[in-house]
């Protein structure tokens, strides 16, 4: 059965082009993003690569680990790395898993039969430091990710996990959010002391309230 969002991530030993991991003890407490690729020296994903490489610092200010997938064995990453790091300048350190005998792609539902029977499509898991799965996205092998709307929905997912608030639509980190409903109109001032503003009686916004 395939993964919904909420359940929990399964966990996994893999070899990794940094060398053998345990999936939940290389997390630890961190966000973790798990992303595959349907094979290496392929040109899309030698892009998706090193943007998340050139990306490194952002995600470590949001308390995110990366781990990358494809079906390719270790050598073949290792050459891979080479060529990402020289044309895309780029600086590859993060794991990118060897998964050859299609164990964690079969956990985590990235073979689609109808695309390819034997190539991942671009599956995309965030998991929380709970180990539960907060967001999927599949993207076909011809499309590569928008890696920016990844970190802004992290942005999201950390933001609403510690405030009783929604992100609009196209939201980006420091605008206003929306009050979830769970919240009475009349708590709002002592929950949201910077104000808000009710549009509608189930539409009200206040300020990001972290920042």
């Amino acid at each position: 059965m395939s993964l919904r969002l909420g359940d929990t991530a399964p966990n996994f030993q893999a070899k990794t082009s940094i060398g053998d991991i345990d999936f939940y003890e290389y997390l630890g407490d961190s966000w973790g993003v798990l992303f595959s690729h349907p094979a290496d020296y392929t040109p899309v994903c030698t892009t998706e690569l090193g943007k998340t490489a050139q990306l490194k610092g952002e995600f470590a200010k949001r308390n995110v680990k990366v781990l990358a997938l494809s079906v390719d064995g270790l050598e073949r990453h290792q050459g891979w790395i080479k060529d990402i790091n020289e044309t895309q300048n780029a600086d590859v350190d993060f794991p990118i898993i060897a998964d050859e005998d299609r164990k964690v792609s079969d956990l985590y539902d990235m073979i689609h039969p109808n695309a390819s029977e034997t190539f991942t499509v671009r599956s995309l898991f965030i998991i929380g430091p709970d180990k539960k799965v907060k967001l999927m996205i599949t993207y076909p092998a011809s499309t590569g990710r928008n890696f920016h709307e990844v970190l802004r929905v992290i942005d999201s997912l950390q933001l609403t996990a510690n405030y009783s608030v929604a992100t609009p639509a196209n939201w980006v980190d420091g605008e206003d959010v929306i009050v979830t409903a769970a919240v009475k109109t009349e708590d709002i001032p002592a929950r949201f002391p910077r104000g808000h503003k009710i549009i509608k009686p189930y539409l009200r916004t206040t300020p990001q309230p972290n920042k």
